[in-house]
């Protein structure tokens, strides 16, 4: 509007201007005619001069008016516009202030919501394999528990049997014309053979009174693993001999003849185990003799050595109820050894399983951490939007808006060109 203003003020200057040249001609053709034309003339044209001085004063007084009522409109109008445009901006900062709230209290609580969520799942697998192996882990201290319990047991009674075995070998001189008779001496060493056995070893690991595929009965078999196998125990008592080798009322030669045939008695009981008790693919490559008196068992061993050599080279071992109770604890370890070995493969088993329960819930911890990372990049992303929007709204509080093309706001129209006074 302003250059509007110019322009018509510019069309005046340049109109006058040449009004003003109009006038210096006419002045010119005035001295050039005055001459003729005489008092006439210079009357008639004061008359022009005054008309074009009204003409000139009138029309400066309408582009005046006109110029004051453009500006004063335009005023208005720009005032108008202003107004509106900071209702607008109050408006749009009032609904995206609401907006961005409302954002933000669904954001909050879908991220609240979320995490309560995730964290309840969490908490719910985490109880549940902490509920498995707190239950594995009860059984297995269970069962340790009733294992060491019953090898307690287990000792209490072997200490039971040696004191009995004990008192047993302190009256075994006493016991001499009880024992007088093969078939009682057989029966001793039987039962005596079966207390230790059954007070060392559960009843699954032998077996009293068994028949080999050969017809011979053994008095006990020991059932240990591959590839021991079975190990048949037989009870020998060579008494009569070795009484007489102790008599005090033998000679020297009487007891040289006694020692021989009690290393003859020692031997045939080798050969009698060894041929009967070992059988090949059957059981084992050796045989157990059983000498029921610590005694007789220390006069084999500390004087009889070509005896004991003789028996190990047939594959048959001498012991007496002490040494066969390292043997039968040998077994017992070896047999709790094979168990344990069982109990072990089982524990792998379920240690296996517990380990792929915990990769699996290494891998959904690894997706949960990657949705965590992703809802707290989306919160950031909103909190940049946020803050953005918070600093367009501080620019438009400052005033800092762009500059309003005046000319094309509604209301300004453009004035009308000054036309010219005909002349």
């Amino acid at each position: 509007m302003i250059e509007v203003v110019l322009a018509v003020a510019v069309a005046a200057v340049l109109l006058l201007a040449w009004l003003a040249w109009r006038v210096a001609g006419l002045e010119r053709r005035l001295d050039e005619l005055s001459s003729g034309l005489g008092q006439a003339m210079e009357d008639k044209h004061r008359l022009m001069l005054t008309d074009l001085h009204q003409g000139l004063s009138q029309q400066g007084d309408r582009v005046g008016s006109h110029l004051a009522e453009s500006g004063e409109r335009l005023r208005t109008v720009v005032a108008d516009e202003l107004r509106q445009t900071r209702d607008t901006l109050h408006a749009l900062r009032l609904s995206l202030a609401q907006d961005l709230g409302q954002s933000r209290e669904a954001m909050a609580q879908k991220l609240a919501e979320t995490t309560q969520a995730l964290t309840a799942k969490v908490e719910e697998r985490l109880e549940q394999i902490s509920g498995k192996v707190s239950e594995r882990l009860d059984e297995g201290f269970k069962k340790t528990n009733e294992t060491f319990v019953s090898v307690m047991q287990r000792l209490a009674t072997i200490d039971e049997a040696q004191k009995k075995i004990e008192s047993l070998t302190g009256s075994v001189v006493s016991l001499q014309e009880l024992l007088g008779d093969k078939r009682s001496r057989g029966a001793f060493g039987e039962v005596q053979l079966e207390a230790l056995v059954r007070n060392v070893l559960p009843t699954s690991a032998f077996e009293m009174q068994y028949t080999l595929s050969n017809g011979s009965r053994a008095d006990c078999v020991l059932r240990l693993p591959d590839p021991t196998g079975l190990v048949a125990v037989d009870s020998k008592f060579p008494l009569e001999n070795y009484h007489r080798m102790f008599d005090p009322e033998a000679n020297e030669a009487d007891r040289s003849l006694a020692q021989k045939a009690f290393k003859q008695d020692v031997r045939r009981h080798v050969d009698a185990i060894a041929g009967k008790y070992i059988i090949a693919n059957e059981t084992s490559d050796g045989a157990v003799m059983f000498v029921p008196a610590e005694a007789v068992f220390a006069e084999i061993h500390a004087y009889h050595a070509d005896v004991v050599d003789y028996a190990m080279g047939k594959r048959v071992w001498i012991v007496s109820p002490t040494t066969l109770m390292a043997v039968l604890n040998t077994a017992r370890a070896v047999l709790k050894d094979v168990e344990t070995r069982k109990q072990v493969h089982v524990i792998k088993e379920a240690l296996g399983r517990l380990g792929m329960d915990f990769r699996r819930f290494d891998e959904r911890m690894k997706k949960l951490a990657d949705h965590i990372r992703l809802a707290h990049q989306d919160a950031e992303d909103v909190q940049t939007s946020s803050r953005k929007i918070s600093q367009q709204f501080a620019r438009i509080e400052a005033a800092e808006i762009e500059t309003v093309d005046i000319e094309k706001l509604p209301g300004i129209e453009e004035s009308p060109g000054i036309e010219e006074k005909p002349g």
